[in-house]
């Protein structure tokens, strides 16, 4: 996979390949998008292990506007995610409502995530970011709520920009230090696994949505 990304950091299939995967992930969370993420810029920065002196300051230089790239590709592939699922929830709250009762994982993570929101938990829109299906249970109950998209938006981009720039920032590093190889790649994704377990305790430690302030506003009538 690091080969065959590698093969297409410098096209722009990385970034429509990436921008679909993101976006999709939202309705199929087993995508490994942000292992994509992480092994694109790896294998964008990975070549500038082997580089010294003024060589490699030239080549740091050239490999940070594709950093830049793949943040905001990310960024707005997962906003662009999060606001069709929540169109879809906020036109079909019924159906889905119907769906999640039939799944206990679903029924669990709507209550410790979608409760939060509908309590004003805005900052818990950009942790979930970093849990399993946390993106998901967000956005689908922030629509079958019928929240409102001045309060969700805003807290949708700064998640998916938080996210995609941890992201990116993994792989950039762990192949500036480890060069392009699957040891690079795995270290950054433990880091995310990381992420996303500390994410899960945060979101189900007692009392997370009375302890983060509102996202404003009332509900949409």
């Amino acid at each position: 996979m690091l080969e065959h990304v590698g093969s297409l950091t410098n096209t722009p299939w990385i970034y429509a390949l990436i921008g679909l995967s993101v976006l999709l992930d939202v309705f199929l969370p087993v995508l490994p998008s942000g292992v994509l993420v992480i092994t694109a810029a790896t294998a964008a920065a990975g070549t500038t292990a082997d580089v010294v002196g003024a060589a490699s300051a030239a080549r740091v230089e050239s490999v940070l506007p594709d950093m830049l790239g793949l943040v905001l590709c990310a960024a707005t592939a997962s906003v662009v995610g999060d606001m069709v699922a929540y169109r879809l929830a906020w036109r079909g709250s019924d159906r889905l409502d119907r769906a999640i009762a039939r799944s206990r994982r679903l029924t669990a993570a709507q209550e410790k995530l979608g409760t939060a929101l509908d309590n004003g938990g805005g900052p818990l829109v950009v942790v979930a970011r970093f849990a399993p299906a946390g993106r998901s249970v967000v956005s689908l109950s922030a629509g079958a709520a019928h929240r409102r998209v001045t309060e969700f938006l805003p807290w949708s981009a700064a998640a998916g920009l938080a996210w995609a720039a941890y992201s990116v920032s993994l792989g950039y590093f762990g192949g500036q230090w480890l060069g392009a190889t699957w040891l690079s790649t795995g270290v950054s994704v433990l880091a995310l696994f990381a992420a996303g377990a500390g994410a899960v305790y945060v979101v189900k430690r007692p009392g997370a949505a009375a302890d983060a302030p509102a996202a404003g506003g009332e509900q949409a009538a």
